[in-house]
C-alpha cells in the first residue's frame, strides 16, 4: 500500500506551471485552525493551490506570509466585533472571535496593499467591508429598517433559498458567472449580519428582494469581489455550476499576479519621476508607510527598484535674486534626497549609475536617483550645472509651468523665446557633456523641436503623455514622440489623471495603458516607459502609489503583452537611455 502511494507520487507531473497559491482564512478555536473543505476543495477544482493561513495572536509576520501567496479567499465564520467599526455590542452579536478579527483586518490592509487579489465569501465580504471603512447591520432582524426575507434558514446549505439581482451597468459578476446583467440568481443563505454603509472604493453588485447587499466589488481601484452567499457549498449540486466562475476567476487572478510579482522580482522596475522630496521634514522616516505616495516601504511592497526623486521648483522670478533663491533651495532639496536615501543603507541607497542601479537590484536594495524638475535652478549660471552632476543629477527637466531663462513652457507662457533662447542652448550642450539626460516634459513643443535638434545625446521626456489620446498642452503630438524615439531616447507616461483623460473619472489605469500603447504603436516598444509624478498630483483610479504600479503590469499581460516588453516598458527603456549617455 505504502508503495502504491510513493510510486502514485513519483509519477506526478513536476515540471508543469507552477499553480497560484490561494490563502484561506481559518475558524479559529482553542482547539486549532479548520476551514470548511467545500472552500479546500472548489480552489483545488479552479486550478489552484489552497494554503491555510492560521490566525495568529500577532500579526507582525503577515507582510512575510502575504509576500508567498498569489490570491486569498476570505473565508466565512462568526461575528465580527463592533468597537471594529466604532459600534457597541448588542445581544443580538453572536460568537466573536477578536484575534481572528484582528489578524484579518490587518490581513486585508496588507493584501490590499500588495494588490493581491481577494474573494470574500459570506463573513470575508462583510470583514472586508469593515476593514476599509464601511460598517455592518449587526443583526438584519433588530436593525434592519424593512421586513426581512429571512437570511439564516435552517436548510442544507448545497441548496438555494432566495433569489439575488445583478445590478444592471458594469458588473463584473455578469462575466464571472456566465449570466446575463439584471438576471435573478438563487443562492443560499446564512448570515444574520450584513452590510451597512458601503467603504469608500466599494460597490454594491447584487441585492436580495428586501435590499440587502448580496454582493460587492472594490474594482476598478482594488481586486476585492465577494459575495453574501456560500457558493463553496453550492458547486456541489449541477443547479450551482455557475458558482464556479467566482473560484475560477479568483485562480486566474492569482495566476496573472503571480506573473506581475514574479516580473517585478527579476526586473528593474523604474519610476522616472516623483516628486517626494517636497514633503521631507526633518522627521521623515523613509522606512515607515507614510502619507506620500512613495516611500521605502511603498517601494518594496510594489516590487519597484529604482526610483527618480526630482527636487521640484516652481517657477519664480527671473531676477539675481530669484535665481540665488532658486539654486539654494535646489542644493537643499539634493542634500535632502541624498539624506533620506542614506538613512537605512539595509533597505536603499542613493545611486546615479547604471551600475550602482543594478547592483542595488543585484542585492534587494532600492535606490533612488536624484533628479532637477526645473532648469530655474541653473539661473544663468552655466557652472552649477557641475555641481548638480557631482550630487547625481540623472536629468534636468528644462522648465516648468511657466519661461526661464533656458526656454519657453508648455504652459503660461509668454513665448519669449519662441524655443530655445540662445542660453538655453548652451545648457543643453553642457548637459550633452557632462552626461546628464535632458528632459523635456514641461517644455513647450518650440523647445522640444529646438533641443531634437540641437542635442547629441538621446533625451527623455521624463514625466508626459499623448496629445493624441487627451489634448493637454502638457501632452507631446505624435510627432515629438515619433522624434525622440527616432534620437534614441524614451518617453515615460505620465500618470497625472488630467493628462490621461479628459474627465477625472475616466483617468484609469486602463487609460494609462491606453497612452503606453499608443506610443508603441507609433514609435515602437522601446520608446516608452512609466514616469508616475507621484506626490506631484500624479495618481489614478486604480494606482495610488509606488505600491499600485505593478497594475499597469497587470494591465499590460491583460493585453497580451510579453515579458521581454514588459521588461522594456517598466524600466529598461529609461535604463538604456541612462547608459547612453555614460551613466
Amino acid at each position: 500500500m505504502l508503495r502504491s502511494l510513493y510510486e502514485t507520487a513519483d509519477s506526478s507531473p513536476s515540471l508543469r506551471e507552477r499553480k497560484p497559491l490561494i490563502g484561506l482564512t481559518c475558524h479559529h478555536t482553542e482547539a486549532g485552525n479548520s476551514v470548511n473543505e467545500a472552500y479546500s476543495e472548489a480552489i483545488l477544482q479552479a486550478g489552484g493551490l489552497p494554503v491555510l493561513l492560521p490566525t495568529e495572536h500577532t500579526t507582525e509576520h503577515v507582510g512575510e506570509l502575504l509576500d508567498s501567496l498569489d490570491g486569498l479567499l476570505l473565508t466565512g465564520g462568526g461575528d465580527i466585533h463592533s468597537p471594529f467599526m466604532g459600534r457597541e455590542l448588542t445581544r443580538e452579536v453572536g460568537s466573536i472571535d477578536v484575534w481572528r478579527d484582528r489578524f484579518e483586518l490587518v490581513l486585508i490592509l496588507e493584501a490590499s496593499r500588495r494588490n493581491i487579489p481577494i474573494l470574500g465569501i459570506c463573513r470575508g465580504l462583510q470583514i472586508y467591508n469593515v476593514a476599509m471603512g464601511g460598517t455592518l447591520i449587526q443583526d438584519i432582524a433588530t436593525e434592519y429598517p424593512k421586513p426581512s426575507i429571512g437570511h439564516d434558514p435552517k436548510m442544507d446549505k448545497e441548496v438555494g433559498c432566495h433569489t439575488i439581482r445583478l445590478a444592471e451597468g458594469d458588473n463584473p459578476l455578469v462575466q464571472v458567472l456566465g449570466v446575463v446583467p439584471g438576471d435573478e440568481l438563487m443562492v443560499n443563505s446564512l448570515h444574520h449580519q450584513a452590510l451597512g454603509e458601503l467603504a469608500t472604493g466599494l460597490r454594491a453588485l447584487a441585492h436580495s428582494s428586501d435590499g440587502i447587499v448580496e454582493a460587492a466589488t472594490a474594482l476598478p481601484h482594488k481586486n476585492f469581489l465577494g459575495v453574501q452567499w456560500h457558493p463553496e457549498h453550492l458547486v456541489r449540486q449541477p443547479e450551482g455550476a455557475c458558482m464556479r466562475g467566482l473560484f475560477t476567476y479568483l485562480v486566474q487572478e492569482a495566476r496573472l499576479y503571480a506573473q506581475a510579482k514574479a516580473l517585478h522580482q527579476s526586473t528593474i522596475v523604474l519610476d522616472s519621476h516623483t516628486d517626494t522630496p517636497m514633503f521631507f521634514t526633518p522627521d521623515t522616516d523613509p522606512s515607515h508607510w507614510g502619507d506620500t505616495l512613495v516611500d521605502l516601504q511603498k517601494m518594496r511592497v510594489g516590487k519597484v527598484a529604482s526610483t527618480i526623486m526630482a527636487a521640484y521648483l516652481p517657477q519664480g522670478e527671473c531676477t539675481e535674486e530669484g535665481h540665488t533663491r532658486a539654486q539654494q533651495y535646489a542644493l537643499q532639496k539634493l542634500e535632502e534626497i541624498h539624506k533620506y536615501g542614506s538613512a537605512h543603507p539595509s533597505l536603499a541607497r542613493v545611486v546615479s549609475s547604471l551600475e550602482e542601479i543594478t547592483s542595488c537590484h543585484k542585492q534587494g536594495l532600492g535606490s533612488l536617483v536624484p533628479a532637477i524638475e526645473n532648469g530655474y535652478a541653473i539661473g544663468r549660471d552655466l557652472s552649477i550645472i557641475q555641481r548638480f552632476r557631482d550630487l547625481g543629477v540623472c536629468y534636468i527637466t528644462l522648465c516648468h509651468n511657466g519661461d526661464n531663462e533656458i526656454c519657453d513652457s508648455a504652459r503660461h507662457s509668454e513665448h519669449r523665446h519662441h524655443g530655445l533662447s540662445v542660453f538655453g542652448r548652451e545648457v543643453v550642450l553642457e548637459m550633452n557633456r557632462l552626461g546628464i539626460l535632458v528632459d523635456i516634459s514641461h517644455a513647450a513643443p518650440e523647445t522640444v523641436a529646438d533641443v531634437l535638434a540641437l542635442s547629441s545625446q538621446p533625451i527623455i521626456a521624463s514625466h508626459s503623455s499623448c496629445y493624441a489620446l487627451c489634448p493637454h498642452p502638457r501632452n507631446l503630438s505624435d510627432e515629438h514622440i515619433k522624434a525622440i524615439a527616432a534620437a534614441g531616447g524614451v518617453v515615460q507616461v505620465c500618470l497625472y489623471a488630467g493628462f490621461i483623460a479628459e474627465k477625472e473619472e475616466e483617468a484609469t489605469v486602463q487609460r494609462a495603458v491606453d497612452h503606453i500603447e499608443h506610443i508603441i504603436e507609433i514609435a515602437g516598444v522601446q520608446a516608452v516607459g512609466i514616469g508616475s509624478d507621484f506626490d506631484g498630483d500624479g495618481r489614478l483610479i486604480g494606482c495610488q502609489g509606488s505600491h499600485d504600479l505593478i497594475n499597469l503590469t497587470l494591465e499590460l499581460l491583460r493585453r497580451g503583452h510579453t515579458e521581454e516588453e514588459l521588461r522594456a516598458i517598466l524600466g529598461g527603456n529609461f535604463l538604456r537611455v541612462l547608459a547612453s549617455v555614460g551613466r
